[in-house]
């Protein structure tokens, strides 16, 4: 038989979780046709496996990437790390469908200025995305904090009926024309005032549409257990997939509380559709906000508009710098960027060995001074948690970054290495990958990915990208 690619005695990590195995692997045009001891066949081009792993390309389930994959579609910052799907729309941010009557509020300006925020509907995102031709593939979620920015003059209170009604409408629509579900981000100031009553509304059409719900909860510090059980309830009463948005127990107040909240999530899995999603770092990076700053951690600014001399240093430094207590420096800065050492080593590794945990980066592209996970998130976890610390085999380590995370998206024939699936594929030295991103020096990439095909193309290799082949995944195609 003639293929495109032959992979040559490769180490198998099929993202299944299944045991690793020797085999070849044959690609033609974009899906795996064969795998075994494939001796007979003619390939365009044998790529030797040399000790290396074959594993799916992996699924950046929690990603800020909505403008970015357009404005610089070659999303190197993603491919290098063997990512060959972006999930979109997080945290209640989304590109579309947004019609903004003027400057985009907090925390939808982690995507860029008003000039991001040209896609008043999900069909104009999606022609904006096949017009660029990204590197990588792309699902999008709708973000609840965009909706309400559409219709809503200030979001210090609830949605009224006719605001509400206006929403669903919205979102109805994006679902129907290939939207995968709805985010929310509700510990934000311009969510926090919504009511799980106005959640509900939304979420039920999203259940009705067979989508998924994930969401940034309400509270992830000492309110973190009732948050968690707000959003059980909202996505069961709607018969809506869920998953909680970057699992943490946040706060000192709150550490030690890891093996509570995986209990309820654990409890909540066993009678409805739940996961959870983490990324594999103690300090999380967002906007400034007062709320968030208790006087102890750590906190360093990575932008401001009114300050921007003041990128690259601590909160603390700052605040000497200007005689003033930190509350005080935060208004002065805001609206700005921050990473927070708001986590405890220990919770950080329980959550992400769960079972019920997927990988996600929560990388903010936008941000001129990015947390570290923008570039390292998935090679640290090959590298440092499972390479080095062994918290978990490489195959769960794989299911977790890919067969899992197609799963609960409903990303049907990818995430697995399999006869018939999609040929994203990553091959990886586990020897040699490192996950080399630090917090001064954010944007580096990670030796080990040796090569990344997209739906059967060499995407990226010899630490460049050599074509662009992403796709946007719509619901329609995904239930196929």
């Amino acid at each position: 038989m003639s293929v495109d690619l032959l992979f040559h005695n490769v180490t198998v990590v099929d993202g299944t979780g299944e045991p690793p195995y020797q085999a070849d692997v044959a690609v033609r045009g974009d899906r795996i046709v064969a795998i075994g001891q494939l001796e007979g066949y003619r390939a365009q081009r044998t790529i030797e496996g040399e000790g290396r792993c074959l594993m799916p390309g992996f699924i950046d389930v929690h990603t800020h990437d909505d403008t970015q994959l357009i404005r610089h579609p070659e999303m190197l910052a993603k491919i290098a790390q063997g990512v060959t799907t972006v999930i979109v729309g997080n945290c209640g941010i989304s590109a579309s469908p947004v019609s903004l009557p003027g400057v985009p509020p907090d925390p939808m300006n982690l995507l860029g200025g008003a000039d991001a925020f040209i896609y008043p509907t999900f069909d104009a995102y999606a022609d904006a995305v096949a017009q660029a031709s990204p590197s990588v593939n792309v699902a999008a979620l709708i973000g609840h904090t965009a909706l309400r920015a559409n219709v809503m003059d200030r979001f210090d209170r609830p949605a009224s009926a006719q605001e509400l009604e206006e929403m669903c409408e919205k979102l109805d629509a994006a679902l129907q024309a290939g939207a995968i579900g709805l985010s929310s981000g509700l510990a934000y100031t311009n969510a926090k005032q919504a009511p799980q009553a106005e959640l509900q509304r939304l979420v039920d059409i999203v259940g009705a549409h067979g989508a998924l719900y994930t969401t940034h909860m309400r509270n992830e510090h000492d309110g973190l257990l009732d948050s968690l059980q707000e959003s059980f309830t909202t996505a069961r009463q709607a018969g809506a997939d869920l998953v909680i948005s970057h699992l943490k127990c946040a706060g000192s107040r709150n550490w030690g509380n890891a093996p509570l909240a995986l209990a309820a999530l654990e409890k909540a899995a066993s009678e409805q559709s739940c996961n959870c999603d983490c990324y594999p770092y103690a300090a999380s990076s967002t906007t400034l906000d007062a709320w968030r700053v208790d006087g102890k951690m750590e906190i360093l600014i990575t932008w401001s508009e009114p300050h921007p001399e003041m990128a690259k240093k601590t909160l603390q430094e700052i605040a000497d710098l200007w005689g003033v207590d930190q509350w005080q420096a935060t208004e002065r800065l805001r609206p700005a960027g921050a990473i927070y050492q708001m986590m405890n080593e220990k919770d950080v590794q329980q959550i992400l060995a769960h079972p019920l945990s997927m990988v996600g980066s929560d990388g903010l592209p936008s941000d001129p001074n990015p947390h570290p996970r923008l570039w390292g998130t998935f090679p640290r976890v090959l590298a440092h948690y499972c390479r080095d610390l062994k918290l978990f085999d490489v195959a769960e380590a794989v299911r977790k970054m890919s067969g899992l995370s197609a799963s609960r998206f409903r990303l049907q024939d990818r995430g697995v290495v399999r006869e018939g699936a999609f040929a994203d594929l990553v091959l990886v030295d586990m020897a040699k990958i490192e996950d080399v991103a630090t917090y001064n020096d954010p944007c580096r990439t990670a030796p080990g990915i040796d090569l990344v095909v997209v739906n059967g193309v060499v995407s990226y290799e010899q630490g460049q990208v050599q074509q662009r082949n992403g796709r946007l995944l719509t619901r329609q195609s995904v239930s196929a």
